[in-house]
């Protein structure tokens, strides 16, 4: 324990072992559903699904592990959502590229990543950030997981009339009907649990969920039916465990066409999503936790961002696609997580899923999403830190608020929240008491740039 405490620095944290450990739990339990989707996706692309896992699961662990030890913080990594996308359906089957000449995009990406970590360009872009825009970044996260937990969950489906709209109850088979219900329940549940100051309440949440999703499926409540991504709640060890599957992926790179336009553009897409997704998460979780300092700076972020970057070349290697800090970790921070022994706790559950892998992948998505939405409404509570009564300030904040959730992205509502606020500071003559920086100007100029050329 005495050990822990010099390493982690608990007591300076104000929290404890016990609840570094739920924290780590809750962020694993949050984020698990990336070592089904991310094989999913990636196989998409003619990747191998079990040597995707295998990949996942031990890029994930050195995330986060490194997370720990090179900064203290209770941040996790995976593969990030919306980077596996565009490797699968956009660079491999859209473009024609092989997946291997996507891998090789992501190594390089990683190690422009870890230059740029060591030169202190990422410090000095998340320094530049106006405090402001950081509480409205911790907002627009709080909307963006909440969004993604009423999809999961299927509450919020697509309607081509409104886009999006609600689960039509009506038409839907009853097994898609109840895992709606237990997702409400849940929500109710976690709720119930946080009010009641229960100590890892949004873990129990999940448990509990799940708990009632396996009683309907003994029931007969709840009918598996994978046609529809509705599979057995209970785990199934029948397949075995294949690990060696990951030699068909790990170091399989393609450098013919890396001298091309196309790879340029493929690569710096992977950067310039990776970069900002990662600045945005740091931001909208350390706020939440109060880790930024009164400047609004977040110290030991090199350590921080290093981890990320090697984490990306690392899972290159492997045979995953870009690897980025989770913004589920806002999960761990919502149960008391303060320092690298939760992201310890959360590292060594993923090295865990490599031998328990039917346990965790049987976790439903209805049952992490009340999660997702009780934390969303936790990092929301940031808007109250911004000033409304100066439109300088509240006009851009906003902007970046709820370009978040409707564009579905973090780095587009980072984008249009600083060319919103550089516009509108600069034309009302605000730019030199608002302190805006160059580089803040810089990146504004960039932003456009992107939306004009790419």
């Amino acid at each position: 324990m005495r050990q822990l405490e010099k390493i982690f620095k608990l007591r300076e944290n104000k929290t404890t072992l016990r609840t570094e450990a739920l924290a780590g739990i809750t962020t694993f339990m949050t984020m698990a559903y990336i070592l089904a989707v991310n094989p999913s996706i990636l196989s998409a692309a003619g990747m191998d699904r079990n040597a995707v896992f295998v990949a996942t699961v031990l890029a994930s662990a050195i995330g986060t592990l490194l997370m720990a030890v090179l900064a203290n913080y209770p941040f996790a990594l995976a593969p990030g959502m919306g980077l596996n996308a565009f490797f699968a359906y956009t660079v491999v089957l859209g473009m024609g590229y092989s997946w291997q000449f996507a891998l090789t995009a992501v190594l390089v990406e990683g190690i422009l990543f870890i230059i740029l970590s060591l030169t202190n360009v990422r410090e000095s872009i998340f320094n530049s950030i106006p405090q402001t825009l950081k509480y409205a970044v911790s907002a627009g996260i709080g909307l963006f997981i909440a969004f993604i937990g009423l999809q999961n969950a299927k509450i919020v489906v697509p309607s081509e009339s409104t886009c999006v709209g609600l689960f039509d109850f009506s038409s839907a088979s009853k097994t898609e009907t109840v895992t709606v219900v237990l997702t409400m329940v849940g929500i109710l549940i976690t709720a119930w649990l946080l009010i009641k100051k229960v100590k890892g309440g949004i873990l129990f949440g999940i448990l509990i969920t799940w708990g009632l999703g396996i009683v309907c499926q003994l029931a007969g409540i709840y009918v598996p039916n994978p046609e529809i991504g509705m599979y057995s709640l209970l785990p199934d060890f029948s397949q075995g465990l294949n690990i060696g599957a990951i030699s068909s992926t790990i170091g399989k790179f393609e450098f013919s066409n890396i001298i091309s336009l196309d790879f340029l553009v493929v690569m710096f897409s992977f950067l310039f999503v990776d970069m900002f997704d990662t600045l945005g998460t740091l931001i909208g979780v350390a706020s939440k936790a109060d880790m930024l300092d009164k400047e609004g700076k977040l110290p030991r972020i090199k350590g921080a961002l290093l981890s990320d970057s090697i984490a990306t070349v690392a899972g290159a290697f492997l045979g995953t696609s870009t690897t980025t800090t989770f913004v589920e970790s806002a999960s761990g921070v919502a149960v008391g997580g303060r320092t690298g022994l939760s992201s310890i706790v959360t590292g060594l559950l993923f090295l865990l899923s490599l031998l328990l892998s039917p346990i965790f992948l049987a976790i439903p998505s209805f049952a992490t999403a009340p999660a997702l939405v009780i934390v969303g409404l936790m990092m929301l509570e940031s808007v109250l830190k911004i000033d409304f009564t100066d439109y300088t300030e509240s006009v851009p904040a906003y902007i970046c608020i709820i370009a978040m959730p409707f564009m579905y992205s973090i780095s587009e509502g980072i984008c249009m929240g600083v060319i919103s606020y550089v516009v509108i500071n600069l034309v009302t003559g605000k730019a030199k008491e608002k302190k805006v920086s160059a580089i803040l100007v810089v990146l504004a100029i960039v932003f456009i740039l992107k939306y004009i050329l790419i």
